[in-house]
């Protein structure tokens, strides 16, 4: 079994930080492409920032400069720091992974809980 667990998240004001961190845990061979998305209520799902197993990474225009994705591939872990927060961020914010469990060939999409961010004016 494959496991996605997010923390980091909460409440913070416009202009301040939070720190998002998702690990990965279980049977796992191999990780490529890692990211997170993020679905504001009444909204529909949106991808925020991707890095695939390189050290390429795609942003949401609307959050470029301001959020940063990172990687560490010992802990099998993605990170995603958030400077400048501003109210229309906040939205549960979910990682995703494609993964290649060990002994198998193909690679599947795994998915974490959640986890809120809120952000007051």
């Amino acid at each position: 079994q494959v496991q996605l667990v997010e923390s980091g998240g909460g409440l913070v004001q416009a202009g301040g930080s939070l720190r998002l961190s998702c690990a990965a845990s279980g049977s796992i061979g191999s990780i490529s492409t890692m990211g997170w998305h993020r679905q504001a209520p009444g909204k529909q799902r949106e991808l925020v920032a991707t890095i695939p197993s390189g050290s390429t990474t795609n942003y949401a225009d609307s959050v470029k400069s301001r959020f940063t994705i990172s990687r560490d591939n010992a802990k099998n872990t993605v990170y995603l720091q958030m400077n400048s927060l501003k109210p229309e961020d906040t939205a549960v914010y979910y990682c995703n992974a494609r993964i290649r469990k060990r002994f198998e060939t193909r690679f599947d999409d795994y998915w974490g809980q959640g986890t809120q961010v809120t952000v007051s004016s």
